[in-house]
Parts: structure tokens; sequence; C-alpha cells
């Protein structure tokens, strides 16, 4: 699904009393993977919070198909399938030896952090976004 991929191995912490990911973990899995390829783009989630904007959760939509257990190895893919003047969407899939176990689309809106309300991208932000592949540019604000 994507070019950037984030190794992953499960901890103990990760898993419930069988030895199986917690559906929740997916979730944090795939939003270290962002922040991962947002570094790759050059930027940090802590550079970007001291200009004054946050990166926010707007929707979330996530399919489960097999579980992930204790000492698993796998692969986090984050891509973006497209974006627009303060917001971006991923396409995620978290795979074990290339075998699809959960995947998801989610949703970011790029906000004013002091007043909650959606905000442009950076402009050196917007000029890495425009240089990704597979996104398409859509101008919609969300409703935030």
């Amino acid at each position: 699904m994507s070019d950037f991929r984030l190794p992953v191995r499960v901890y103990i912490e990760d898993t419930d009393a069988g030895g199986i990911v917690y559906y929740v973990n997916y979730l944090k899995y795939m939003e270290r993977a962002r922040s991962e390829w947002l570094r790759a783009q050059g930027f940090t989630q802590r550079e970007l919070f001291e200009a004054g904007i946050q990166l926010v959760v707007h929707r979330l939509e996530c399919r489960y198909a097999k579980p992930a257990r204790l000492d698993d190895g796998l692969e986090v893919g984050a891509e973006v399938l497209s974006h627009g003047r303060c917001r971006l969407q991923f396409g995620q899939v978290v795979t074990r030896r290339g075998e699809p176990l959960c995947e998801a689309r989610v949703d970011i809106a790029c906000i004013d952090a002091d007043r909650l309300k959606p905000t442009p991208w950076p402009p050196a932000l917007a000029a890495a976004l425009a240089r990704q592949p597979s996104a398409q540019s859509q101008d919609v604000q969300p409703p935030v």
C-alpha cells in the first residue's frame, strides 16, 4: 500500500491476557508511522506545536482482519491518499510478513493550537505534501 513503512515489534504491554494485540494498539502503531512519515518529510510534531500548529485525527475508519500476537514483527504503512488546504487523508495498513492484519483510512486536520480551528498547512509542509506522488489535492476544509 505504501512507500513508507515502519517496523514494529509486539511486546507484552501491547497484548491482552491471551497474547493477542489489543485492538487500540493498532491505532497507536499507525500514529507512530504517521509521526515518522512526518519526520521523514523533515518536520516533527514538536516543531509544529511550537509554531502553533497541531495535527489531529478528524475521522478514522478501521477494519481488523487478523490478530497479531506477542513477539510478532509487524510493518506499518502510511500513504498519503489526498490532501487539501488544511486536511490530509492517510491510507494505513499493518502487516505481518506481507499479510494485512488491520487497514485504516485516517483523516488528519491541521488546526491552530490556540483557536482550535482549521488553519492552512505551513508553507514548507504544504510544499512537501504537493511532492507526494500518490496524493491528490482537494481543497476541502473539515468541520472541526
